[in-house]
């Protein structure tokens, strides 16, 4: 984590530079102190920082708050009380994490997400064109629509030219370009300086060129960062009443606070995700209980609630964050800047930090996205539009309901569709409808099963198949009963119920897939290989296989395959290696040639197989009853034959009993040329192959032989080839 400080520490203080105004905007929109901003963000930067598994979600006071802190303070009458409500729902938050409920993060619709993204975006712009010219009455983060001064978001911007500076539209055309262009060229000096630094010290300094030679341009008081002078430090914190703890409308309240924060970390966190170059997870759960223990202590302290915050988490991002050292960096500066640095960062012109989250929006809201979403049908366009203009409209938590509701009704109405096949067959009964019903049917599905069945026609054969289902809804089960024991009787249809069970768990096998990516495929050993093989081979011969679900390995294995062994056997069709080793798709690579010898295309193929798809165990398989090794005994040499019986010849002539071979009875004689073939060829393979031979001497490859009785099932590995014995 501390290795990335070059890059966390930078992007921490162009949070922080962001999160200042917008922690006192909160606070002055909210109504509350306005101190109680600043203690929120330093808990959220600190406290949640430390605790939170996210590396780039930066937490604090949030916008999407601010009406819900305007009805608690007015319902609960002080802020005592309200700073009690909001201790609860941090104990509330962190009840729900032990519980797991973190899992409803996985339920909210990508669309859903992407419009809150590119909504962000756009209000991000609106609300931050009046500070970039110079219309600063308005706090800074009051991102709702309609405004508490009667105004709103598009209303606010025709105000502008009553309040226009000159000197702040300067300031943020140069940021602009100075912004873009930096970005660009990345100039050597400064690589490690992230721009919105930059922008930030060229507002500073251009303000103080307006101050001594363009008295015109400067700017006031009004138009900088305003942090408050501390008087008295023990105004500072405030504490609850905790004498209101029996109230049920300090209940009714901390319920709601940790209902609307818990669903707004949860969104911003899936968010956080999306926007992450590296694409790192971080536990919801592990952020809930994160998130309550802020919210406690937040509310022990004096401070608003805290959730993570989409526009500060974004701008650590594009700031080039690496890990949490730059939320927390950023917490441990908010702190320090009200104590000891207020000073300095009052010289800030609030059109430099305009710039940057303009900047910002731009890049959440990028055409790229729309044309993205455009592309992949209507059915995500539409909730993914009705997501931004409904947060546009109202503020973000109403947006995304909204969002999700429209997003739901577009889940039902592709739900309706038939979620299984329905085939029309000519089998020797004459013509018969088939259902095919998939791995889950879910009550979603009831509609259009019950649709179907009760449309299909009198006196028709009907086939309901079921095997490769995992989990069938209990609803759906009715509907099957239904169906069976009424509608197919009162219509003469013969009915054939195909693999449904009397009970079904829904289980994870759907979910899971037993495929290898290539970070474990590296991890594994040859001889973890070999006993991975054993095992496949004994639960073979019991008939204990394991499930394959060969459709969802498909989907798997579709971009890339990380197989663990290469396995060189005969063409014989009793001795599939997948089956026999019972392995799944794409754990194998089955080279297959009479007789298992070897040949240069054979070594091509296994070399292919170990340097650069990544096996490490080669297997040479013989089998029993070998018609390769029998026509070899035979001297059967036709045609093209001869390339393989001369191969096995060897093992003949290498046997003490060469005469006895042939005979009848003299099976395990037989089956010793067989082994005899399968350690020639292996052999070979060491001589022929300079790149072989120096990873099975080394230890990195294993070459083993192996012999398949086709009257068992079984296989026997015999000894394998030591390293340097060829």
């Amino acid at each position: 984590m501390f290795s990335n400080l070059r890059h966390d520490i930078p992007s921490g203080l162009v949070v922080f530079l962001v999160a200042l105004p917008l922690c006192l905007g909160v606070a002055l929109a909210s109504g509350a102190p306005l101190l109680s901003g600043v203690i929120s963000g330093v808990i959220g930067g600190i406290v949640v920082g430390v605790i939170s598994h996210s590396n780039t979600s930066v937490s604090g006071p949030a916008a999407g708050l601010v009406t819900l802190v305007l009805a608690a303070l007015a319902g609960l009458g002080d802020y005592r009380t309200f700073l009690l409500a909001v201790f609860l729902s941090g104990l509330i938050q962190m009840g729900l994490g032990f519980l797991r409920a973190g899992f409803i993060a996985n339920y909210i619709p990508s669309n859903v997400i992407q419009g809150l993204l590119a909504s962000i975006g756009i209000i991000l712009i609106l609300k931050q064109i009046p500070h970039a010219v110079g219309f600063d009455i308005d706090p800074e983060e009051d991102f709702i629509f309609f405004q508490r001064d009667g105004e709103n978001t598009f209303s606010e911007l025709l105000n502008i030219k009553k309040y226009f500076s000159w000197g702040a539209l300067t300031i943020s055309l140069i940021s602009l370009l100075f912004m873009v262009v930096y970005d660009k060229l990345k100039w050597k000096g400064l690589k490690y300086i992230p721009s919105p630094i930059l922008v930030i010290l060229t507002g500073v300094l251009l303000n103080q060129c307006f101050f001594l030679f363009f008295p015109g341009l400067f700017l006031s008081e009004k138009h900088l960062v305003s942090i408050p002078k501390i008087q008295n430090w023990d105004s500072i914190f405030l504490y609850p009443d905790f004498s209101n703890i029996m109230s049920p409308t300090v209940w009714y309240y901390a319920f709601t606070i940790a209902a609307f924060a818990t669903l707004e970390t949860l969104l911003n966190l899936d968010a956080v995700e999306k926007i992450d170059p590296h694409k790192r997870l971080a536990s919801p759960n592990r952020e809930l209980v994160a998130q309550g223990i802020g919210n406690s202590l937040s509310g022990l302290i004096g401070g608003l609630p805290i959730t993570s915050v989409i526009v500060r988490s974004t701008v650590n991002i594009y700031a080039g964050a690496k890990s949490k050292i730059s939320t927390i960096f950023h917490g441990i500066l908010l702190g320090s800047s009200v104590v000891f640095l207020s000073s300095a960062f009052n010289l800030i012109p609030l059109s430099s930090l305009a710039v940057i989250l303009i900047v910002t929006g731009f890049k959440l809201t990028n055409i790229a996205l729309y044309k993205s979403l455009y592309k992949k049908g209507i059915y995500q366009f539409l909730p993914f539009v009705a997501t931004i203009l409904a947060i546009i409209f109202t503020d973000l938590l109403t947006g995304v309901l909204i969002g999700l509701s429209i997003s739901f009704l577009f889940i039902l109405k592709n739900h309706y569709k038939n979620p299984f096949s329905v085939e029309t067959e000519n089998l020797n009964i004459g013509e018969t409808i088939r259902i095919e019903l998939p791995n889950q049917v879910s009550f979603l599905n009831k509609a259009s099963i019950k649709d179907t069945l009760w449309s299909l026609p009198e006196n028709t054969k009907v086939i309901v198949d079921a095997t490769i289902c995992n989990f069938i809804d209990h609803d759906i089960l009715e509907i099957l009963e239904e169906f069976k024991s009424v509608v197919s009787v009162e219509k003469n249809i013969q009915l054939n119920l195909i693999g449904v069970k009397e009970h079904y768990e829904l289980r994870d096998q759907v979910q899971f897939v037993n495929i290898l990516d290539k970070e474990a495929q590296q991890k594994l050993s040859p001889n973890e290989i070999l006993e991975f093989l054993k095992r496949g081979n004994e639960r073979f011969v019991k008939g204990k296989w394991s499930e394959k679900y060969f459709k969802h390995q498909v989907n798997a294995t579709a971009f890339g395959q990380n197989p663990i062994a290469v396995v060189l056997s005969c063409i014989d069709s009793r001795t599939s290696p997948e089956i026999i080793f019972d392995a799944g798709l794409g754990d194998l690579i089955s080279i297959r040639i009479a007789g298992n010898i070897v040949n240069q295309e054979i070594l091509g193929s296994l070399e292919l197989s170990c340097a650069k798809i990544g096996t490490k165990l080669i297997v040479v398989l013989g089998h029993s009853n070998c018609g390769a090794v029998s026509s070899a005994i035979y001297s059967l040499k036709d045609g093209n034959i001869a390339s393989i019986t001369n191969k096995i010849q060897k093992a003949i002539d290498g046997s003490d009993s060469k005469l006895q071979v042939g005979k009848e009875g003299n099976e395990h004689i037989f089956n010793h040329v067989v082994k005899a073939n399968v350690l020639n060829s292996i052999s070979e393979i060491l001589e022929s192959s300079v790149y072989l031979k120096e990873q099975v001497d080394s230890g990195a490859f294993k070459i083993v032989p192996a012999f398949y009785d086709t009257s068992s099932g079984e296989v026997q590995f015999f000894d394998s080839v030591r390293v340097g014995s060829h």
